[in-house]
């Protein structure tokens, strides 16, 4: 039995480059599969920006691994003086943030972590 056509990545990225940040679009699923390449284009754009936003807007699905993918390049830039926000997730990847103790690397979901939007 063979397979025709190729299999849809899980993980799709785009990245956009603008003077004053670089966003990272992703769309799909973050897990032990996908994070690997998530780490190898962010890190490289982590080193060439002041802030970087991982837009999360289309991300179904983040597992473990990949939350800890998150945490490690969240802390990568923080050791390059990089601002990484995490922006876009969805209500169940934030309570996994917020499960996790990491609410404080969320941007612009303040409704949820129980304060008021600025």
């Amino acid at each position: 039995m063979s397979l025709t056509g190729a299999v849809p990545p899980e993980l799709k990225i785009e990245v956009e480059k603008k003077p004053e940040q670089t966003t990272v679009h992703c769309a799909g699923r973050i897990t032990s599969g996908t994070a690997e390449m998530l780490k190898g284009i962010v890190r490289p754009v982590i080193s060439e920006a002041k802030r970087v936003v991982l837009s999360l807007t289309d991300v179904s699905f983040l597992d473990s691994s990949g939350l800890g993918t998150i945490v490690g390049l969240w802390v990568s830039a923080k050791k390059a003086k990089c601002d990484l926000k995490i922006v876009n997730a969805n209500k169940r990847i934030i309570d996994l943030f917020l499960m996790s103790n990491l609410a404080p690397i969320l941007e612009g979901h303040k409704e949820f972590l129980g304060m008021t939007p600025d």
